[in-house]
């Protein structure tokens, strides 16, 4: 009797470095694009092209601000990242396999800072 073998190859993300940097940045708390720019020093063609792709591949997701907070704060909508759980699971295989990754953001950023 023929055997089939089906191997369950698990997804895993081809992430580049700067990937990597922008989903440790939110998942450290710094969760809106501009942030993210400011911590990473990365330029705005560099991260929301890199944060489409990360959306795309649902590493993150996304959900836009009410325009009531924006105006009450006098400025434009936001549009808000938050890591999802392959996202977490492939950020944690690239920070295994380049710890020094992990030295870019020691932690969570705090709400009163």
């Amino acid at each position: 009797m023929l055997h089939s073998y089906n191997p369950v190859v698990p997804f895993e993300a081809k992430l580049s470095h700067t990937a990597a940097i922008i989903l440790q940045a939110i998942q450290a708390g710094h969760v809106y694009g501009f942030s993210v720019m400011e911590t990473t020093g990365l330029p705005s063609g560099t991260v929301y092209p890199a944060l489409r792709r990360l959306e795309r591949d649902s590493l993150i997701r996304s959900q836009w601000e009410s325009q009531s907070i924006a105006d009450k704060e006098q400025r434009p909508a936001r549009k808000y990242y938050k890591i999802t759980r392959a996202g977490r699971d492939t950020l944690e295989a690239k920070q295994k396999r380049f710890p020094l990754l992990t030295r870019l953001f020691p932690g969570p950023v705090s709400e009163d800072a």
